[in-house]
């Protein structure tokens, strides 16, 4: 089944190599082998040129916060690869750098391979540092680079404007989401697929890149000799990979779904679905987390209701339901909105709407009631009980508690000389630590605290000016945290 134009474009102007021996896949932000467009658009472009499939899945040393805690995850990921694609109708290549001083990276690895291939499809991922990357290496391939989107249910190009409140978006998702629910990606491309097997992979490539050994890796000391942060430790309680999402997105589904309106703000019970972290790494799918809701109540399109823009109603299911829909569609391809209409400000204080920036301006002089420095707050060092608690359990488990994270921006924003190096902290500590982090829809969290997405609150108070107020002793009042504190006390 062919993909929507839509989810579609090329970004050089290059020629498809019909004499090409396969065609590649370049897999670096979709990594899963289910739900994808690129795998699928990929699928039937080789079928169409009856070439065999080759998927190249590589992990860079050279990003920002790269750590054994992001790369681990990857890995595993990349284990989970292998482990799907065995036996199918495809050449999985996983490629792990290595040393960027004496070896080529894996742009040239990409170049390498793309010498004898018919044309490389990958994935449109418009955050961090992979728009210059494509940037890069379009320049060098010598055949048609497409890029494929599958992040987002309602094509993230979609939309001719940017939306800069959740009302406005969640109208526009209400009036086209019913569409796109009819253009799922396909569950498995690969089944019942046969394709011409790739006898040899180029010598370009075998001579110079080795295809990476995922269970030394993977061994205990195996990142050792990388030259990544050793000191943002693996959270051994999460594994990364599609499999791993798949057995935890099926509990929920099974215990936690009827209760998530109730037990997602809740930090002792944390009911959220906890997806976050494999929906930024590209292990599962927001459309089969859709799919996957709605099948759960035997949902059919005569329930919907009017697209007005409330969060609630439009639906026609359960509250929980209704609740967990507006977090995937809404909330989370906002951030995709922004990132892909403004990729020179999505992730910084431009972004922010001109009430916020005012706002800001006029309190830059106010008496902050404590001042910390980033040490500090990354070792969570502050006089107050909740929110290091909240920083503890970033540092430890690789996420934060929904509610408590936007307190924990409040507190960095009160705490801070200005609201630039308020966002300097939130960024370092959120990217460095955090499993979803640097996704569009961090940035939306974090650049919420200062106001985007929001409106203006009153009354104006010191340093908050017109931004939303939020208090830990507020939090205390709302939230059970007794079993939360204990186990993040220090």
């Amino acid at each position: 089944m062919s993909i929507a134009a839509e989810r579609l474009h090329s970004v050089n102007s290059k020629p498809v190599n019909s004499d090409g021996r396969f065609v590649l896949y370049w897999m670096v932000a979709a990594r899963r082998p289910r739900f994808n467009f690129a795998l699928q658009h990929a699928v039937e472009r080789a079928q169409q040129l009856k070439k065999p499939l080759v998927v190249l899945e590589p992990l860079r040393l050279r990003y920002r916060w790269a750590s054994d805690r992001f790369h681990r995850f990857l890995i595993e990921g990349m284990r989970a690869n292998a482990a799907a694609f065995e036996g199918r109708a495809v050449t999985y290549y996983p490629f792990v750098e290595s040393d960027v001083e004496s070896k080529p990276g894996d742009d040239s690895l990409l170049a390498a391979f793309a010498e004898t291939a018919c044309e490389v499809i990958s994935d449109d991922a418009p955050y961090f540092f992979y728009p210059a990357m494509v940037r890069a290496v379009a320049k060098r391939l010598p055949v048609r680079l497409s890029l494929v989107d599958s992040n987002t249910v309602i094509p993230m190009r979609l939309a001719e404007r940017t939306f800069t409140v959740a009302h406005s978006y969640r109208r526009h998702m209400h009036r086209n989401v019913i569409q796109w629910l009819d253009q799922m990606p396909q569950a498995d491309p690969l089944e019942g697929v046969s394709l011409p097997k790739l006898r040899q992979l180029p010598p370009s490539v075998t001579e110079h890149w080795e295809r990476a050994d995922l269970k030394r890796l993977l061994s205990p000391g195996g990142l050792h000799d990388l030259p990544i942060d050793h000191s943002v430790a693996v959270v051994e309680t999460l594994e990364g990979g599609a499999a791993s999402a798949q057995r935890r997105w099926t509990g929920f589904l099974e215990q936690g779904l009827g209760r998530y309106d109730q037990d997602r703000n809740q930090p002792d019970c944390d009911g959220s679905s906890q997806m976050s972290p494999f929906l930024h790494f590209g292990h599962i799918s927001a459309h089969q987390l859709v799919r996957d809701v709605l099948a759960s109540e035997s949902w059919r399109p005569e329930k919907l209701g009017d697209a007005i823009g409330k969060n609630q109603g439009f639906w026609g299911t359960s509250l929980a339901v209704e609740g967990f829909l507006d977090q995937v569609l809404t909330w989370r391809e906002l951030g995709f909105n922004m990132a892909v209409r403004h990729p020179d400000r999505f992730d910084n204080l431009r972004s922010l709407p001109d009430w916020a920036k005012k706002s800001i301006q006029e309190t830059a002089r106010d008496r902050r009631p404590y001042l910390y420095g980033l040490s500090e707050l990354e070792e969570a060092g502050t006089h107050d009980p909740v929110w290091n608690a909240a920083q503890r359990q970033l540092r430890q488990t690789g996420r934060m508690h929904n509610y408590l994270r936007m307190l924990w921006g409040k507190l960095i924003y009160q705490w801070t000389e200005s609201a630039e190096q308020s966002f300097e902290f939130m960024e370092h500590l959120n990217n460095k630590y955090a499993l979803d982090g640097r996704d569009p829809n961090s940035y939306s969290g974090i650049l919420w605290v200062l106001g985007r997405y929001d409106r203006a609150w009153g009354p104006k108070r010191p340093v908050f000016g017109s931004l939303r107020y939020m208090t830990s002793d507020s939090a205390r009042r709302k939230l059970k945290l007794e079993r939360y504190l204990r186990r993040f006390e220090g």
